[in-house]
C-alpha cells in the first residue's frame, strides 16, 4: 500500500488520510446512532418509530443534501474554502451528540418526550451538511485521472471499520448511549481537527472564464447524476440488507452479521490495488462493471446450495462492492466542475439516500428473508438504469466539453 502511495506523488496523500480520520469518525458516529436509535425509541415508548423514523429521514435527506451541496460550492466561492461548512456541520453534529447523551440519562416527562427523536432527526441533517462538503475536497487533494485511487483510501476505512461493525456494537453496548454519544462527539471534533490541520489553508476562486464553463454543464448532468446514486444506492443496499441472509442459508454456522462484514472486509483488503486498476480502466467503465458483476451474483446467489460456492459468493460481492464504491464519486466529480463538486456530490448522496428509503420499505413490507428474486429483478432493473445514465452522462460531458 505504502509503495503504491508513493508511485503517485501528485495525489496530496497527508490530506485524503485527514479526510479519512473525518470519515471513520462519520462512520462510527452512524453506527452508535444506528445501534442505539430502536433501543432509545423503545426506552421513550416510541417503538412505533423504529423503521419509519429512518425511512423518513432518508427521504428528509434525499431532498436536503443537494441543497447544502449547493450552498457549500457558494461558500467555496465566497470564501476559497470548504473548511468553514465542515466546521460549522463537525459543531453542530457533535452539540447535539452532547445534548442527546444528556437528555436520555434524565426522565423526561412522557410530553417532552418527542425532543429527542427531533433531535435525532436534526443531528442527521448536521451529518449531511458536512458529508458532501467533506466529499468534494477530493477535486482538491488529487486529479481527477488520479480520483479513483485517492478515493480507494476512503473505501479502505469504510470496509475495515464496517467489518467491525460486531465487534464495535458489543463495545458500544457496554459503553452505554451517554458514553457513546459523548465520544462521537469527540471524534469528530477532533477528526475535523486533524484535516483542517492537514490541509493546506489557501484559497480556491475560479476565474470569470471558469464561470462561464460552469454555466455550460447541462442540467441534464445533475439530474442524471442524482439518477445514479439513487440506482447505485438501491443495489449496494439490496446487497447489504438482503443476501447475506441469503448466503446464510448455506452457511448455517455464520451468523448474518459476520456474512456482511466479512463482505466488507474483502471490500477493504482489494480497495487499493483496484484503486490503482480503475484508475487506468476509467470510472464509467469500473462502475458498470462492477455494478453488472454484483447484479449477476445476485441471481447465481438465489440458485446456490454449496457452502463452498457460498464462501465464492461472498468474496465476489465484497470485491465488486469495492469496485462501485471506488468509482463512483470520481465518475461524479469527472462530470462536473470542480467548483460544482459540492452539489454533484449533494446530489448522488440525497439520491442514495432515496434509495435507502426505498430498500428499507421494501423489506419493511416483504421482509428481508422472502424478497431474493424481487430484490435480483430490482437490481436488474437498477442496473440497466444506472446503463443508461452513464452513457447520457458521457454524451452531455462531450458535448459541454465542446462547448467550451
Amino acid at each position: 500500500m505504502l509503495n503504491s502511495v508513493n508511485t503517485r506523488p501528485e495525489i496530496l496523500w497527508r490530506q485524503v488520510w485527514g479526510l479519512a480520520t473525518l470519515l471513520a469518525a462519520i462512520i462510527f458516529s452512524w453506527m452508535a446512532y444506528g445501534f442505539y436509535q430502536p433501543i432509545i425509541l423503545a426506552e421513550l415508548n416510541f417503538a412505533e418509530l423504529v423503521g419509519w423514523l429512518g425511512i423518513w429521514q432518508s427521504l428528509l435527506v434525499a431532498v436536503i443534501e443537494p441543497i447544502i451541496g449547493e450552498l457549500s460550492d457558494r461558500i467555496q466561492q465566497r470564501l476559497g474554502s470548504r473548511l468553514p461548512m465542515i466546521s460549522v456541520g463537525v459543531v453542530l453534529a457533535g452539540l447535539i451528540f452532547v445534548a442527546v447523551s444528556l437528555l436520555i440519562q434524565q426522565n423526561l416527562p412522557l410530553g417532552v418526550r418527542w425532543i429527542i427523536p427531533m433531535l435525532m432527526t436534526v443531528w442527521v441533517i448536521a451529518m449531511m451538511i458536512f458529508r458532501s462538503s467533506a466529499i468534494a475536497l477530493l477535486t482538491q487533494f488529487a486529479p481527477k485521472s488520479e480520483l479513483p485511487q485517492a478515493n480507494a483510501v476512503l473505501v479502505f476505512v469504510l470496509g475495515g471499520i464496517g467489518a467491525f461493525g460486531p465487534i464495535l456494537n458489543t463495545l458500544l453496548n457496554s459503553m452505554g448511549a451517554s458514553i457513546t454519544f459523548l465520544v462521537g462527539a469527540i471524534a469528530l471534533i477532533v477528526a475535523a481537527y486533524i484535516l483542517q490541520l492537514f490541509t493546506p489553508k489557501h484559497s480556491q476562486h475560479f476565474s470569470h472564464a471558469h464561470q462561464q464553463q460552469i454555466a455550460k454543464t447541462p442540467v441534464e448532468m445533475f439530474v442524471l447524476i442524482f439518477i445514479m446514486g439513487l440506482a447505485t444506492g438501491v443495489e449496494i443496499n439490496l446487497l447489504l440488507s438482503i443476501f447475506p441472509q441469503q448466503l446464510q442459508t448455506q452457511l448455517p454456522n455464520l451468523t448474518v452479521d459476520f456474512i456482511t462484514s466479512a463482505m466488507l472486509l474483502v471490500s477493504a483488503i482489494v480497495s487499493v490495488p483496484l484503486g490503482d486498476w480503475t484508475a487506468q480502466l476509467g470510472a464509467n467503465k469500473s462502475v458498470l462493471l462492477g455494478l453488472g458483476t454484483m447484479t449477476a451474483l445476485m441471481g447465481l446467489a438465489l440458485l446456490n446450495d454449496s457452502d463452498k460456492l457460498a464462501i465464492a459468493f461472498i468474496l465476489g460481492f465484497g470485491i465488486s462492492f469495492s469496485l462501485v464504491v471506488i468509482s463512483i464519486i470520481p465518475l461524479v466529480l469527472s462530470k462536473i466542475h470542480p467548483s460544482r463538486a459540492g452539489l454533484g456530490t449533494g446530489l448522488y448522496f440525497g439520491g442514495s439516500a432515496g434509495a435507502t428509503a426505498i430498500v428499507s420499505l421494501l423489506v419493511k413490507q416483504l421482509g428481508s428473508t422472502s424478497i431474493g428474486a424481487a430484490a435480483f429483478l430490482l437490481a436488474e432493473v437498477v442496473f440497466i438504469v444506472a446503463t443508461v445514465c452513464i452513457i447520457l452522462s458521457q454524451k452531455f460531458h462531450l458535448l459541454s466539453s465542446e462547448q467550451a
